[in-house]
């Protein structure tokens, strides 16, 4: 096909589109026998017609037939409307074979239906009922057809007549749940055991209906039984496969003594062949043939083994021909197949894609509630704000100039003069509260005739439109505060179902290497899988078997991925006997470059047992460490609440995922309009991320941190008003770029602001940090507090501090190098 290249992107040449119509046009007319076919085999049910025309020449032991009524009555009760269908095709199986089978055929049937509108008079459950019916009626129709026949019935009429009617009734059971699985089209959800086994002996019965037909010299039931068997031991395997052996040449057995070995046959056939199917068809038809020439030698000798092989030949040619796209629809409903694997998969994509899909529906809805809220709280236009002045001096006007005399002078031949001097009036008014420009004074009192009503009603009324200018910019401000947050969740929201979508990778070969490399030392494995193997983001789940509590685990297990993934592993999570064997359930992940140890001192004023400053020391999921005091307003349980309530609300946004300076913002809308009393708190956060150490504070009304570098204190400090005052303000962040060993100090006011008489705090605060020699958070906090508390000699207010250290993360376990074959390959993080 001629195509022709243009900057990279290949097209096809005009008038060489002829290929494509007539692919359209092959994929119209096969979709068109496909629908064809499903017409005439399921709707029309020539499909039912086929099988009852088998099932009506079975014969079991040569004189009783037990998978006529069964048949009738499944579809009875499964397709009603296809019933005189069924009807027709057993008793026309049965005209076939023998005349007293269709004798007896066409009384059971008639017997039935008698049976059947009696009991559905009485009982309206047809599938618990039906079995019985068909019981006693196939009973009733062999006992009363032999009395018409030789005129008497022996025990032994009566045994057999008893073993049809035992066989039909357990048969009836077997066509309720396997007649659906070829009379319908089939939904998506997998065959269960049970299933597969009714659909088995649902296809033997139906082969024993081809008893006697040969081709040549080549029997039709065993060559359909080989390939059946062929089918399944390549779709589902080596167990699959010699169940359907044993079910299928058992049935045949029934049917014909003289085919006993036909079971041991296909057992085995259908045991190598599903051992050798990974070899594809070929290997599966290789199992065959070995399984044909052992017992075929076994069963009937040399004599007879050229025909059995035939057969088996002729078997393996029907499989080898049947397209692949028939095999992979079976496999679809087998469980433990790749295709039902594939199958399950794609609908659990499918769910996982739907759940996405709608949590980004909703992202989407939040960002545009976002941009809708700060559209309008952008830029206010020029033209408003003088529209604005021209409404104000409109009221003032109409107060003062409305009923004035020398209103046309004014207005009408002086107009610009006039509003520029009213305009000048209202500037001063506004920033002296009065006119002080003397000259300009005396002009407009030569100018008006009521100069000192118009300068007071100015006065009036500029109140009035400071306090509306007031209300238009807490309103902008509140909608700028909204689309923040919409904005923040519209984010969150939006990497969830990122987070959703992202599939777990194949690491197959990586936990193959892995899995070997712990069996070689002895630790007994169940399963290994990757999820994730990038750099500083590792997750790792394994089952192993319970050491009885000797961290097995920690001590072995995580440094020997340490050594092997070229990084310190630690274990996130272990569930002691978890599986039903035994074995644990243990998560494995990378170890957080940094660590943060922390110690807190904190004291109520006047020494009481409740203290107004509450504190918090939360990890988050996103590998950040973060710090946070409030100081609630005043002391007492009161204070104590409010600040609690502050943090409480901050972890929680904070947790979510939603951005430090946006949770904060939230926190204090949350404040401010929750009650109207004057009740405010401060927030002291301070933000460290474990893999860099870097560290973000935002400090909302408090007092400076500090941090202690060696004998160096670095002053952080930011100036923000407490929460709760107003609805919107700036967070200023400040950011300090961490090191190991480095001491943060953070503290609220009762601590910083104790000593009255020292003028410069901050150097005093520093003094007495340099001074502590003690590295260990705790009893840097505690003396700090105790040297403020003896310098005082009383407990002026709420004192509390929190001291962190940020140290190398140093696991307890170091790497075992174990691993001799290549290390396992990862990729950086993202």
């Amino acid at each position: 096909m001629l195509r022709r290249v243009t900057k990279g992107v290949i097209e096809p040449v005009r008038g060489w589109a002829f290929p494509d119509k007539a692919l359209t046009l092959t994929t119209s007319a096969t979709e068109k026998v496909k629908k064809g076919t499903n017409i005439v085999f399921y709707q029309w049910g020539l499909l039912i017609f086929v099988v009852g025309f088998l099932l009506g020449r079975a014969m079991i032991l040569s004189e009783i037939t037990p998978f006529v009524l069964p048949f009738v009555a499944a579809i009875y009760v499964l397709k009603r409307d296809k019933l005189g269908i069924a009807a027709l095709a057993v008793f026309a199986g049965a005209m076939t074979h023998l005349l007293e089978s269709s004798w007896f055929v066409l009384a059971s049937l008639f017997i039935f239906i008698i049976y059947q509108k009696v009991v559905e008079k009485f009982n309206d459950n047809m599938t618990k009922v039906i079995p019985f019916t068909v019981f006693f009626t196939s009973l009733s129709a062999r006992i009363i057809l032999t009395f018409f026949m030789q005129g008497q019935i022996t025990s032994y009429d009566w045994m057999m007549a008893g073993v049809e009617a035992s066989l039909s009734f357990i048969l009836t059971m077997i066509f309720l749940q396997s007649v659906p699985l070829i009379t319908a089209k089939r939904s998506q959800q997998p065959l269960k055991n049970e299933e597969i086994v009714c659909l088995i002996i649902l296809l033997a019965s139906v082969m024993t209906g081809t008893i006697g037909w040969m081709i040549y010299d080549l029997t039709v039931e065993h060559i359909l039984a080989r390939y059946l068997v062929l089918l399944f031991a390549f779709v589902a395997g080596a167990a699959i496969g010699s169940t359907v052996g044993v079910v299928t040449g058992l049935i045949l057995s029934l049917a014909s003594v003289a085919s006993l070995y036909q079971m041991s046959l296909l057992a085995f056939a259908g045991l190598l062949g599903g051992l050798l199917k990974e070899g594809r068809k070929i290997g599966v038809s290789i199992g065959l043939l070995i399984g044909t020439l052992l017992i075929g030698l076994y069963g009937e000798g040399s004599e007879h083994v050229l025909v059995t092989v035939m057969e088996s030949g002729v078997a393996i040619a029907v499989f080898l021909l049947t397209p692949s796209s028939w095999i992979s629809k079976l496999a679809r409903y087998i469980p433990g197949t790749v295709e039902h694997s594939k199958e399950q998969q794609q609908y659990l994509r499918k769910i996982r894609d739907v759940t996405a899909g709608r949590v980004e529906q909703f992202s989407h809805l939040f960002q545009t509630l976002s941009n809708s809220f700060s559209s309008t709280s952008t830029n206010v236009d020029v033209d408003d704000v003088e529209k604005e002045v021209d409404y104000f001096l409109s009221n003032v006007t109409e107060k003062t100039c409305q009923a004035c005399f020398k209103k046309d002078r004014c207005w009408v031949n002086n107009f610009n003069k006039t509003y520029e001097s009213m305009f000048k009036i209202m500037k001063e008014v506004e920033q002296n509260g009065e006119i002080k420009d003397p000259i300009f004074k005396a002009e407009w009192k030569n100018y008006c005739v009521k100069h000192e009503k118009v300068i007071h009603v100015v006065r009036h009324e500029l109140g009035q439109f400071q306090a509306n200018q007031k209300l238009k910019k807490q309103v902008l401000e509140s909608r700028k505060l909204v689309a923040d947050q919409l904005l923040g969740v519209s984010r969150v929201m939006n990497d969830f179902a990122k987070e959703i979508q992202r599939e777990k990778e194949a690491h197959y070969l990586q936990e193959e290497q892995i899995l070997e490399a712990l069996r070689s030392v002895g630790l007994e494995v169940g399963h290994i899988d990757i999820f994730h193997l990038e750099q500083g983001n590792v997750e790792i789940e394994m089952s192993i078997a319970n050491d009885g509590g000797h961290g097995q685990c920690e001590k072995v297990v995580a440094p020997m991925l340490s050594d092997i993934l070229g990084e310190t592993i630690i274990i996130k999570n272990e569930e002691r006997g978890f599986y039903p064997n035994g074995y644990s359930h243990v998560s494995f992940g990378s170890a957080k470059k940094y660590v943060v140890e922390t110690g807190v001192a904190t004291v109520a004023k006047g020494g009481a047992y409740v203290s107004g400053d509450s504190y918090s020391t939360i990890e988050l999921g996103s590998g950040k460490y973060a710090i946070a005091i409030s100081d609630g307003m005043g002391n007492g349980e009161r204070a104590h609440l409010e600040s609690n309530e502050t943090l409480q609300l901050l972890q929680k946004v904070l947790q979510s995922g939603i951005e430090e300076t946006v949770a904060i913002k939230s926190v204090n809308s949350v404040l401010s309009l929750r009650t109207t009393d004057e009740i405010f708190s401060t927030l002291d956060l301070a933000m460290i991320d474990l893999q860099d150490a870097n560290a973000k504070f935002l400090k909302i009304g408090s007092i400076p941190s500090f941090i202690k570098r060696g004998s160096t204190v670095t002053k952080i400090e930011a100036s923000n008003l407490p929460m709760g005052i107003i609805q919107e303000f700036d967070v200023d962040v400040v950011s300090e770029q961490m090191k190991a060993g480095d001491l943060l100090i953070m503290m609220s006011d009762g601590i910083f602001d104790a000593p009255k008489h020292v003028e410069n705090k901050e150097m005093w605060m520093k003094r007495i940090i340099s001074e502590v020699l003690s590295e260990d958070p705790q009893e840097v906090a505690d003396i700090i507090l105790e040297r403020v508390i003896r310098n005082e000699g009383s407990i002026e207010d709420d004192m509390t501090i929190v001291v962190a250290k940020v140290k190398r993360n140093m696991p307890k376990w170091a790497a075992i190098p174990i691993y001799k074959p290549k290390k396992v390959e990862k990729k950086k993080a993202q």
